[in-house]
């Protein structure tokens, strides 16, 4: 495929966590969109630069007290040893920008069909704290935005990243407006792991049919029952049988199976996508932004072989 988008990317060129020689491998985010542009993948008109979210948004998801800590430079070191990332000015401009792209990706999807961050996907930050390398909950600040604004009123997070989804479970644990999907690792990071919705937990070392056999349904039964108006997709490369910090053996054909599978069936469902990204730790960063890349080509295909509703009955 080459040529523009049928949707919108967003990107910032300040979303890297400027965190150098660090696992989490931030530089990915710049390298996605140099990919995505130098393979003739996507042009710059089909990417938006957002704005940092608002306070105001933010303050939808997070506590005053975590908010001031991140914006003062404030954090403890007990703080700063749960988020496992240096704290620095830059890594508070890269979240509040992640933020506001999440939100923009969610506006987008809900023009256009489909709609992708090439950041976010922060899923273990809480309302008072930062863990896993994420301060901010990028996708929860982002449906609460869609929400207060009047778009939307129930959303569902479907999450593929090898970790489970901690925060997002936690934010939405006792709201019915949010349906929480996470797809795990069962043996890994976090230790204590709050009920979402639906969690399926996947032993160590499962492949790309045991897995997708256990998500294709869920998504599905997930989808009919709960009817969301948007499905906010966090995408996890690290589910990939190479990562560093993952303990499944997902191939690079399996994740792109697992991206195109979701998408089909909100697709089906007449149900706007926001994709964001999340964790990717393989030796070779070239395999983590090729399966990234492989989550926004997957989107494109999909929204062309399915076209809206309103478009088919043309």
């Amino acid at each position: 495929m080459k040529g523009s988008l049928p949707f919108k990317l967003v990107y910032h060129d300040r979303y890297d966590l400027h965190l150098g020689t660090h696992v989490f491998p931030s530089q990915k985010f710049r390298l996605i969109y140099e990919m995505l542009l130098s393979q003739g993948l996507a042009k710059k008109e089909d990417i938006l630069r957002p704005e940092p979210a608002s306070d105001e948004d933010i303050l939808r998801v997070h506590t005053e007290e975590w908010v001031r800590k991140l914006k003062t430079g404030t954090l403890t070191a007990s703080d700063v040893m749960r988020l496992e990332v240096p704290y620095s000015p830059e890594l508070v401009e890269a979240v509040w920008l992640a933020a506001g792209g999440s939100i923009l990706a969610g506006q987008m999807a809900l023009r256009d069909g489909f709609g992708s961050n090439l950041s976010g996907g922060f899923h273990h930050a809480y309302p008072e704290h930062g863990e896993g390398f994420c301060a901010i909950h990028d996708v929860a600040v982002a449906i609460r935005k869609l929400q207060a604004d009047g778009d939307i009123k129930k959303a569902i997070v479907v999450d593929t990243d090898v970790h489970h989804g901690n925060g997002t479970a936690a934010i939405f644990r006792n709201d019915p407006s949010v349906f929480t999907l996470s797809i795990h690792q069962l043996n890994n990071y976090p230790g204590h792991k709050p009920p979402s919705n639906v969690d399926l937990n996947m032993d160590d070392r499962v492949e790309d049919e045991e897995y997708l056999g256990a998500l294709i349904p869920a998504v599905q039964q997930a989808l009919d029952s709960f009817r969301p108006e948007i499905l906010f997709y966090v995408g996890g490369a690290d589910p990939y049988c190479e990562d560093q910090l993952g303990g499944l053996s997902l191939t690079k054909e399996g994740l792109e199976k697992r991206d195109r599978g979701v998408f089909e069936e909100a697709r089906r469902r007449g149900i706007p996508v926001a994709t964001t990204l999340a964790g990717g730790y393989a030796r070779r960063v070239e395999d983590t932004v090729r399966i990234h890349v492989n989550t926004i080509l997957a989107a494109s295909e999909v929204a062309l072989a399915f076209p809206p509703a309103s478009a088919a009955r043309s």
